[in-house]
């Protein structure tokens, strides 16, 4: 790998900018935002590297060596992104999906849709395998976005569960941890304790997400290496599975009161621009909300045909 200098690093930045504003609203995946900006293996390689291996050599070598070792300024730049993006735009998220939610989940509806073709141009050949892997991550991810969430306890432990398990959804294409935290009955707990800087909060749950991604880069990563066609196939399939969460016209089923004592949706179902309409009486907003979704998949097409173009010029 070539040197790297600030702007590269600033790149980095940016791209984490993106997981972070992602991994925030339930639905969309950090990950798919690390697929498609290019940085997917190298940010899942330099995690499993955090192993005895980097304990040996911080001992016997120094920080330099394993910071080296892990690829320390790779994973500082971009979770430095992720972590500015949660912190600072958490309250724009949530009032972006107060008051605008039609095209918000617009938006990244056509925006998976192309990063499901992206990254399903990567599988260099189909067979039985590829395909019954591709529908198993339809299958699965359909399944999360249509699973009731649940109440939970707010101990410690169950915190630091949550952070675990959320955040391998969250470096998994197509799968959000935003929306397993919403399953788990978490997601507006984290959610206020971010906004609010509830520090004892944040530390079980980063404590929680640092086991938790660091053993599931490992799963990952082998996948790659030894399945590499399956592996992008069922990521595929977890994008286009995921898609049901993120359609833009829902009837609420039923409603929930959250922390604050207001009603909010609980357990929706999506329905036609058109039944929405005669279920709320509410304008659907369709060439709008179409128009942003449009928005969303030129961005990655655009996205796709600057990278190509970059690659034939290398």
């Amino acid at each position: 790998m070539s040197k790297r200098n600030f702007r590269d690093y600033s790149l980095l930045a940016a791209r984490g900018l993106g997981m972070g504003a992602a991994d925030i609203i339930p639905g969309v995946s950090g990950g798919t935002i690390a697929f498609i900006t290019g940085i997917y293996e190298e940010l899942i390689n330099s995690i499993k590297s955090v192993n005895g291996e980097f304990f040996r050599l911080l001992f016997k070598e120094g920080i330099p060596a394993a910071w080296k070792h892990i690829n320390g300024s790779f994973l500082l730049a971009v979770f430095s992104g992720v972590l500015f993006s949660i912190f600072s735009l958490a309250r724009l998220i949530s009032w972006l999906l107060d008051v605008y939610p039609k095209m918000v989940w617009a938006f990244f509806f056509g925006l998976i849709i192309a990063s499901a073709l992206h990254v399903g141009k990567k599988i260099t050949g189909w067979n039985a395998i590829n395909v019954v892997t591709l529908l198993v991550g339809i299958a699965i991810a359909a399944w999360i976005t249509i699973a009731t969430p649940a109440t939970s306890p707010e101990a410690w432990w169950f915190i630091f569960l949550s952070g675990s398990i959320a955040i391998t959804a969250m470096i998994l294409p197509g799968i959000s941890g935003s929306f397993i935290l919403l399953l788990l009955g978490k997601y507006e707990f984290i959610l206020n304790a971010v906004k609010d800087f509830k520090i004892g909060i944040i530390m079980i749950f980063a404590a929680g997400c640092v086991v938790g991604i660091i053993s599931f880069s490992n799963i990952i990563s082998w996948f790659f290496k030894r399945l590499p066609n399956a592996t992008m196939a069922l990521l595929t399939g977890f994008m286009l599975g995921s898609l049901n969460k993120l359609w833009p016209w829902k009837e609420v089923l039923s409603y929930h009161l959250n922390s604050a004592g207001e009603k909010v949706p609980f357990i929706e179902k999506s329905v036609s621009p058109f039944q929405y309409t005669e279920i709320t009486g509410e304008p659907n907003h369709l060439l709008t909300v179409t128009a942003f979704a449009l928005l969303g998949f030129l961005l990655i097409f655009l996205f796709d045909l600057f990278t190509a173009n970059q690659l034939k010029k290398k």
